[in-house]
């Protein structure tokens, strides 16, 4: 089921399933980030995590530490590679890129028994203070994501 969650003037979709969330890492997703991505993302995560347990009746299974990381992580590749594709101009390199950012922009969450990954998220979670400070400040500044 979709959710829209109106945040800082901001509309970030997510769709929720049992034990799986998505985070849809559009234009909207970066404006809210702009400047403040640990408070930001903090937010976020509470407000999914609040959101699930009132509509599954029970709490997602995935630490606030290891989801914000997981959405970060997607973010910030997804910055990285619409950043290359506009420096480089190489055909065949930048179809591949835009392939990686197709699956870049949905980041799909899911708890261990769905989502085999969860144990690299996991491990990269005490990172978080890291992915953040590397984040760049103003997203949405770059012009770089439209949608």
């Amino acid at each position: 089921m979709n959710s829209h969650y109106n945040l800082e003037n901001c509309t970030i979709k997510v769709h929720l399933d049992e034990g799986i969330i998505r985070v849809y890492g559009n234009a909207e997703l970066w404006r809210f980030l702009d400047g403040k991505a640990g408070e930001r993302f903090t937010l976020l995560v509470k407000t999914i995590k609040d959101d699930y347990l009132q509509k599954f009746g029970r709490p997602l299974q995935i630490t606030d530490r290891s989801l914000i990381v997981e959405i970060l992580v997607h973010v910030y590749c997804d910055y990285l590679g619409l950043q290359f594709n506009r420096l480089v101009k190489f055909k065949p390199l930048n179809k591949f890129v835009n392939k990686l950012l197709e699956r870049a922009e949905v980041v799909d969450c899911g708890e261990k028994a769905k989502d085999s990954n969860r144990w690299v998220w996991d491990t990269l979670a005490p990172l978080k203070g890291f992915f953040i400070k590397i984040l760049p400040r103003n997203l949405s500044d770059t012009n770089l994501k439209l949608h």
